[in-house]
């Protein structure tokens, strides 16, 4: 899908040079799938403290 964006060209080419990537639309795609990413680990760690816990569980003899 073809979209026209107002793109900050220093912050693109910090980017480009970051990632490692060679095109501006492989690295705008990389910068939205880590958005994505980690916004969907915020909602996760957001629920540490929040679910029941198994009080038969055994960590350590998950270990082995």
């Amino acid at each position: 899908m073809a979209t026209n964006l107002s793109i900050d060209n220093k912050l693109l080419e910090q980017a480009l040079q970051v990632s490692g990537l060679k095109t501006k639309e492989a690295t705008v795609n990389q910068a939205l799938r880590e958005f994505v990413q980690r916004r969907k680990q915020r909602e996760t760690t957001a629920l540490f403290g929040q679910l029941p816990q198994d009080p038969g569980y055994d960590y350590k003899k998950g270990r082995r």
